[in-house]
């Protein structure tokens, strides 16, 4: 069953391909930021600040099963 409001049954951004994101060009909010920078300082990945949304959003996925930490806590 769908609703009236076509928002309400689009996928989360956490589903969508970053690649296919309007905004993904724009530079990584400071949410992103924070998190890959911890995420790089953990598997020893180089920051680059200058990193636009969509690139933040598949590095961190990626960086995601490299960390220790995110491994000892499944």
């Amino acid at each position: 069953m769908t609703s009236d409001n076509p928002k309400a049954d689009a996928p989360s951004n956490a589903e969508k391909d970053p690649d296919t994101w309007t905004t993904g060009g724009e530079p990584m909010t400071g949410a992103q930021g924070s998190y890959l920078q911890t995420l790089c300082e953990e598997t020893g990945h180089e920051f680059d600040p200058k990193m636009n949304k969509a690139d933040a959003s598949k590095l961190i996925d990626e960086l995601q099963g490299q960390s220790q930490r995110l491994k000892n806590a499944s």
